[in-house]
Formats: structure tokens, sequence, C-alpha cells
């Protein structure tokens, strides 16, 4: 069953448990791949790994959302945003702990010979192809850049 299919499996989930929350999250996904399906120069089939990239960027800017209603005092919709994400984070891989992440780059830099800041880019390059939804960008990048500082 791929990523689509789990979807809509828990969009009807959601209605059977009337679980308002799941329910306007998930049909917020399927939007969000009927238009990446549909978007000029797209095939008809969504890739997992498309699907995966997709819910990552909604993760990613519920967190953001949320962080902006803390800091103007809207708990209530920080809240909201923050139930989204854990909706959301169901549909996603495992995430890599800080310390598997390490370890994962020290390996790719072992592999791709980087000495110094200056390799930041050969790294990155290697390490988002090989952690791309198992990994956070900015986490990879932060990461990378003390490893190659050290």
């Amino acid at each position: 069953m791929n990523l689509s299919d789990k979807i809509n499996e828990g969009i009807k989930e959601a209605m059977k448990a009337k679980d308002k929350v799941r329910l306007d999250t998930l049909r917020g996904v399927k939007k969000e791949f009927i238009e990446a399906k549909t978007a000029k120069g797209a095939s008809d089939e969504l890739s997992d790994e498309a699907a995966i990239l997709i819910i990552q960027k909604m993760v990613k800017q519920r967190k953001d959302s949320a962080a902006i209603f803390k800091t103007q005092g809207r708990e209530d919709l920080a809240t909201d945003e923050l139930a989204q994400v854990a909706v959301l984070e169901e549909y996603l891989p495992k995430q890599l702990t800080a310390e598997e992440l390490e370890t994962e780059l020290k390996k790719i830099i072992a592999e791709v010979g980087a000495s110094s800041p200056a390799d930041m880019g050969k790294v990155m390059g290697a390490a988002t192809k090989k952690l791309a939804g198992i990994a956070a960008g900015k986490d990879i990048s932060e990461t990378t850049k003390r490893l190659l500082n050290q």
C-alpha cells in the first residue's frame, strides 16, 4: 500500500471516528498530493519519495507557524498546529536521532573524502540524497558544519 492509499484510508478512519483534527489534516495532505499530480509537467502517479517530501514540507510549515503563534501569545493556535504535526509525522518514516545522524554523516564524510568546511557542498550533496526522508535538511546541514569544523 503506497502513501496515497494510506492517507485515503486514514481519511476514512477519521471520518468514522469523527476526529476533526486528523480529518482536516489528512484532507490537506490529499489536496497537496492532487496538486502535485496535476502540476504542469508532472506525471499522473506520485511516488512515495515525492509524497514524503510533501508531508515533510507540511510538517516544517506547521512547526514554523506554531513557533510564530507562540511568540505572539496565541497558544491555542500553536496547539492546533502542533496537533496537525503529530498526525503528519505518523505518515513519515522514522527520523534519525541526533546520534544516528552524526554516525551516518561521519560515514558520508569519509566516503567523499571531506576534510574541511570547504568540502561542505560535496558532503551535503551526498547526504541529502542518502538521508532524504529520514532527516531534516536543517539538521543535516548543522551537523555537517559542526563535524567539518572539528
